[in-house]
């Protein structure tokens, strides 16, 4: 056909129903109970097929549905209240208004992925779903942030698995006027596009919006006809394609996720780079700039990281995008030209080893590179990168490379179930979702009687079997088995015994296959006719990830044993829905990442706050949750240079934990029935990890840890026009041109080798400075105890003080050590640039230690 005239049908919504609308179309109401409830009433089956889309529910529900809601005066007062309640929750007066009422940054936060509800499935995982309760925090917590990223046409695929249980991949296409988005408008009422420019034409990009509570996430749609097929395809899949396509993706995200800022008509003060895959905004932020503020690139490129939030998710190298130099070149030759640097300048930006010319161009390397504000996303991942990166500051000690941590949390009212909502209402208080980081809070966790949340915890595991038992059967029909093998799901599971689950991404790190290296002992947990143990297994493995589908492959293999397949079961397409009835259903959470490898983990939090304990090997977030008494940790957090021994050595240590600790205490039952042993771990359990790993406290974290900080310096620097970045940048360049002056001559101390415990020590450094201002310079002591290999361990950091102008540029510095701990210590002395008005953070190049 020539041409095709488009309208979009909406449902004939009766007048009293309206509210429904406003409702379907903001993500608060499913993410609050009782709202959801609302549309559940309306057809509970349609509510289920729909997959728990307001939106789709109304398009395809009866006309004489909605008659009979309008005239049931129950269900319009349903309506009513809920309705009463989101005006409340979007007019009250929030935390970050009440603690920084004169505060107005614009933060926009970037990630390739959100996964904020099954029906919204732009997501694939952990970081998706991070992502998502980052905006339901930030909502939460009124912060003035928006989000940008893609509207995938098919998504992250759908998983079923072949007769063989091996993984295939479909790619069903999303129906965007079937879901909660709405288009963002011009001001002539067209749908706003904006334009990118690739190599080979312009593409452009319609914006959408996705009203999440307060917050608005923007999403880019590539699939307009005005766009080659190539070019439509940008946003056609998550992370899909090959490494040409994710370049086009994340240029899309970046550079094109500002200008869909722009085309809604907002300026971010601090930008946040959820991973690298919008580190290409930095690049973005610095063209507009130039272009407004007539600055050059250094001059724009020091406002620009100074008021950038990067956050790292990954534990090794390998899994951080790196584009070779050819593509680099073609699709930011033009790129650069507009920004005034060579092809060369941009990509030692991207590279570790600035001169390495066979070194690709890092994203990663890029973002911490452009961003003052840098974070792992737990204590142990803030150490691991920590050193994973330190090349980048070769003159700084790894304890000091400028990556924080901020540990992940989970937005609690989106993975809580409706039992342990009312339980926690009743007796935590009726404001505590108000307060979710408050100790004083979850501390009444003791008051709730262990038969009102054992009897909660039941329901919810007999929920979890009825969908399991649903699940298979769909699963066992699509592949054509007989009536007589559907029918026997009915066997599967028991209420009464110990249900373990597992469920994740399927990358072979994860190690879910643990379990199979002992299969005699495996089988009998299984077949204990006394205390018999069961596993819920679920999860997808990347399309190209053939090990992790292995993994998912031998599992079914052995979920298929006849003496097994009652009490061992394998879920398919693991999506958000699945993780909810698995985390709200399971006595015990499995987790066994081969450490240190899980960056952090949020699925054991989930089930945490849901009353089930963490059984995990101590990586990630677990190392500092983990306590005797609130679940059970496998080893002792070894590190091993041997996978296959670890693994084996693992594996034993796991099986002992649940033949002589966790199977025990779950079947050790008082006269009532009632595992009250079991019972005060489950309440340690959420007393303990529930006010701290949460979104809200790790959303209150980056506002006062990065995005205060980073707004202020921003408007710092933006004075005058950008005034301030520009003394910045000529500053920095005159320290980089006479930095090869300084020199730390001579270092000495009064003592004699030997002090004693108490005592201070004296240290005197005389430091040439050439022609460099003493007070652009800041000297420290840098002190601590020795290691066997005589290096600096604990390190402490005291500035020294200027004690002599020697003359001709030459300074005396003088500084104390307190002696403290006995045994060996040794000190040292540095040179940093310093600022007189910005705290800057460590530069690569310029230290000099003497």
């Amino acid at each position: 056909m020539s041409s095709i005239h488009k309208f979009v049908v909406v449902p004939a919504v009766p007048e009293k129903l309206a509210a429904l609308h406003e409702l379907a179309y903001n993500l608060w109401s499913l993410w609050n109970y009782e709202a959801a409830s609302l549309f559940n009433r309306l057809d509970p089956d349609l509510w289920e097929t729909t997959g728990h889309n307001p939106v789709r529910l109304l398009n395809l529900i009866g006309q004489d549905k909605l008659r009979a809601a309008a005239e049931d005066e129950g269900f319009l007062s349903h309506l009513n209240r809920i309705t009463s309640d989101l005006k409340s929750y979007m007019q009250q007066n929030t935390w970050f208004k009440q603690r920084y009422p004169d505060r107005k940054p614009v933060i926009a936060y970037f990630s390739a992925e959100f996964g904020l509800h099954e029906s919204l499935p732009i997501y694939s995982g952990g970081l998706g779903v991070l992502s998502g309760d980052h905006l339901k925090s930030a909502s939460d917590l009124g912060i003035p942030l928006v989000a940008v990223g893609l509207l995938y046409r098919e998504g992250y695929f759908h998983q079923q698995l072949n007769a063989d249980g091996w993984q295939q991949e479909l790619n069903p296409e999303n129906d965007f006027f079937s879901m909660s988005i709405t288009q963002v408008k011009n001001q002539e009422g067209q749908q706003a596009v904006i334009t990118v420019d690739y190599p080979d034409s312009q593409v452009r990009a319609a914006v959408w919006r996705v009203q999440v509570g307060r917050v608005t996430l923007y999403l880019m749609d590539c699939n307009l006809e005005i766009n080659s097929p190539h070019n439509r395809d940008i946003t056609a899949r998550l992370y899909g394609g090959d490494h040409e396509m994710r370049i086009r993706q994340e240029i899309m995200l970046g550079i094109g996720g500002l200008r869909a800022l722009a085309a809604a008509g907002i300026t971010p003060t601090v930008c946040h780079m959820n991973e690298g895959h919008s580190a290409f905004l930095a690049l973005e932020r610095c063209r507009v700039l130039m272009e407004q503020e007539k600055l050059t690139f250094a001059e724009a490129r020091e406002m620009v990281a100074a008021s950038n939030v990067f956050t790292t998710h990954t534990p090794v190298p390998a899994g951080n995008d790196a584009f070779h130099r050819d593509l680099i070149e073609k699709y930011f030759t033009n790129y650069c030209h507009k920004l005034g640097i060579s092809i060369d300048e941009l990509m030692a930006m991207g590279r570790v080893n600035p001169q390495d010319s066979n070194e690709f161009f890092g994203v990663t390397v890029l973002a911490l590179r452009m961003a003052w504000h840098a974070n792992g996303v737990s204590e142990l991942h803030g150490q691991v990168s920590r050193r994973m990166w330190q090349r980048i500051w070769p003159e700084i000690p790894a304890p000091e490379i400028p990556i924080r941590h901020i540990t992940n949390g989970v937005h609690t009212q989106s993975w809580l179930s409706e039992g342990f909502a009312r339980l926690y209402q009743e007796f935590l208080g009726a404001n505590w979702t108000e307060r979710p980081a408050d100790h004083s809070i979850w501390g009444r966790t003791d008051k709730i009687p262990d038969v009102e949340i054992w009897r909660v915890h039941e329901r919810r595991k007999e929920r979890l079997i009825h969908f399991a038992r649903q699940r298979l059967a769909m699963q066992l029909a699509r592949r054509g088995q007989s009536a007589l093998d559907i029918q026997r799901v009915d066997e599967v599971l028991d209420s009464k015994s110990l249900i373990i689950g597992f469920a994740r991404r399927f990358a072979t790190y994860k190690r879910a296959t643990l379990l199979l290296r002992n299969p005699d002992r495996l089988i009998k947990l299984l077949k204990d006719s006394n205390q018999p143990v069961q596993f819920v297994f679920a999860g997808k493995a990347h399309p190209r990830d053939d090990g992790g589908k292995r993994f998912i492959q031998e599992i079914i293999h052995f979920c298929r044993r006849e003496d097994v397949r009652t009490r061992m079961v394998f879920l398919e397409d693991y999506d958000i829905d699945v993780a909810r009835y698995l985390t709200q259903g399971v006595d015990v959470w499995l987790n066994t990442p081969r450490r240190p490898m899980e960056a952090s983990g949020t699925s054991g939090m989930k089930a945490a706050i849901n009353g089930a304990l963490n059984l995990s090997i101590l990586d990630g977030w677990w190392c500092e949750a983990s306590a005797e008494d609130n679940g059970f940790a496998i080893g002792a957090g070894e590190d091993y240079n041997n996978d296959e021994y670890q693994d084996e050595v693992e594996s034993r240590k796991l099986f002992d934990l649940l033949e002589r600790v966790v199977v025990p205490l779950y079947y050790d039952r008082s006269l009532d029935g009632l595992p009250r042993n079991w019972i005060k771990r489950m309440k340690n359990s959420i007393r303990t990890i529930c006010p701290v790993y949460n979104t809200n406290r790790m959303v209150q974290n980056y506002s006062e840890m990065f995005y205060l900080p980073a707004h202020d310096l921003y408007m710092k620097l933006m004075e005058g026009h950008g005034a301030g970045a520009a003394a910045l940048a000529q500053w920095k360049k005159r320290i980089a041109q006479l930095w090869d002056q300084v020199k730390v001559t001579h270092v000495e101390s009064p003592c004699a080798g030997t002090v004693k415990a108490g005592e201070s020590v004296k240290v005197f450094a005389t430091v040439e400075l050439g022609s460099i201002p003493v007070d652009n310079v800041r000297v420290e002591l840098y002190f601590g105890p020795l290691d066997a290999f005589g290096n600096i361990q604990d390190a402490r950091v005291h500035e020294m003080a200027l004690s002599t102008n020697i003359g001709s540029g030459v300074f005396q510095f003088v500084g104390a050590i307190s002696a403290g701990a006995c045994g060996q210590q040794g000190y040292a002395v540095r040179v940093l640039p310093n600022h007189p008005n910005i705290a800057l953070r460590f530069e690569p190049g310029l230290v000099r230690w003497g």
